[in-house]
């Protein structure tokens, strides 16, 4: 190691050796956070079968978040130890990847590290999404097909739209549109999908057989017609609507 000097590499050596005891007495101290015993040991529970899961969802997340801190703490260790390791084979400081020497400032930082700036394989965020998500875009996948202008058929957005109708969790807070303020408007496209009508209108104007006796069904898109009828009387009103004449 000859770009490293004796005093920096004994200063490099202390705080290996420093965080190495600091892991060991912690993932001694807690038993690997409660890892090394069984959640029927944990909860008190003579078997972690319930008839309801959702009892154990408190246990499970827990469960899982010291599942996360012991594995990281257990790796962080294995990389110092096996720093350690290299100072003794006179490998220690230089990149595994290009055998370059890994310089003073990063190993201070980081002194457990194999690999120089340029080869560390932590320097970027993967972008890379998992397969199945190929399926799902665009939403419902390939069985939306409101995108195609050659398909009005019964497609996967329609098939969902059914179930949703029958109510979810959701409230009107959680919907799509950020006007709802009602149960039975709360589907997806619930007052743009207009089911046997072909103009908007004709979804809230009726009459009756004779076609007399006109009235309206004040639904969504009654209501999205008035405001927008309002805010083009507001704007001729104050003279900015345009002239037609």
């Amino acid at each position: 190691m000859p770009h490293l000097t004796k005093t920096q590499l004994a200063e490099l050596t202390a705080k290996l050796k420093e965080t190495q005891s600091a892991l060991v007495e912690q993932l001694s101290d807690n038993d690997h956070y409660g890892m090394n015993e069984s959640m029927r040991d944990n909860t008190n529970e003579l078997s972690p079968i319930d008839n309801h899961p959702g009892d154990l969802g408190s246990e499970v997340y827990e469960r899982g978040k010291d599942l996360a801190l012991a594995e990281h703490h257990e790796l962080h260790l294995a990389r110092v130890e096996d720093a350690l390791e290299r100072i003794e084979e006179g490998s220690y400081g230089y990149c595994a990847t290009c055998g370059k020497p890994i310089s003073f400032e990063r190993l201070s930082a980081i002194p457990e590290t194999a690999y120089c700036k340029d080869h560390s394989p932590q320097t970027f965020v993967s972008a890379k999404r998992p397969i199945e998500e190929i399926f799902l875009s665009p939403p419902f996948g390939r069985t939306s097909l409101d995108e195609r202008d050659d398909q009005n058929g019964f497609d996967g957005e329609d098939a969902w739209q059914i179930v949703e109708s029958f109510g979810t969790s959701n409230s009107p807070a959680m919907a799509e549109d950020s006007e709802i303020d009602d149960y039975n408007d709360m589907e997806i496209e619930a007052s743009e999908e207009l089911d046997g009508f072909v103009e908007p209108y004709e979804s809230f104007i009726a009459t009756d057989i004779y076609g007399q006796n006109v009235c309206f069904f004040r639904n969504g898109v009654y209501r999205k017609h008035m405001s927008a009828t309002e805010h083009l009387e507001s704007e001729d009103s104050l003279g900015t609507g345009s002239n037609k004449y």
